[in-house]
């Protein structure tokens, strides 16, 4: 089962995926951390989710680029934190599959998707605020576009948080009205 968790940033999507991964069935659970931490900003959004996940049970795996070849324990609850920074690893980093973002991206999700038995994806809405940016980051922005279109129309739910408050957008592989 895999649940496709979207938002904007800082809209409380981390939390409401821990939480979905937490009433999940599975006892084992299985963090995969995509961010790759530069800086100091990095640094402390990598320890504020840690300390979100103390004591609830999770293994963390760091996993950048290359998920399809990633293997976890069959029917564990995984957690995939977060498919914005996996694409951009893949698309920027010297091991990431560059102009094969798109299929290495789907393409091991779709494999973790078949190794769980519960997938929670996190994902970043990255269009809404309207802006124009430079070529590269237009190009990062359309290619994250189609994973997440995508991964919804794979997904069993998704749901979009909005201000802390989450709005399922699909349910049972059926499309909310909106």
């Amino acid at each position: 089962m895999m649940h496709l968790v979207t938002g904007g940033s800082g809209s409380g999507k981390s939390a409401y995926a821990e939480e979905q991964i937490l009433k999940a069935p599975e006892k084992r659970r299985i963090y995969i951390a995509t961010m790759l931490p530069c800086g100091e900003e990095g640094r402390l959004r990598v320890q504020r989710h840690r300390r979100m996940r103390r004591d609830k049970g999770f293994e963390t795996v760091e996993c950048y680029t290359n998920l399809s070849g990633l293997e976890i324990p069959e029917g564990c609850a995984v957690l995939l934190e977060c498919v914005s920074n996996l694409t951009a690893n893949e698309m920027y980093q010297e091991e990431g599959a560059g102009e094969k973002t798109f299929q290495a991206v789907t393409e091991g999700i779709r494999s973790l998707n078949k190794q769980a038995g519960t997938l929670v994806a996190v994902t970043n809405e990255v269009f809404s605020d309207g802006n124009s940016y430079d070529a590269s980051t237009m190009r990062y922005m359309e290619i994250l576009g189609r994973i997440n279109q995508e991964l919804t129309r794979e997904a069993d739910l998704a749901t979009e948080v909005v201000y802390g408050i989450p709005v399922l957008v699909k349910t049972n592989g059926v499309l909310q009205g909106r």
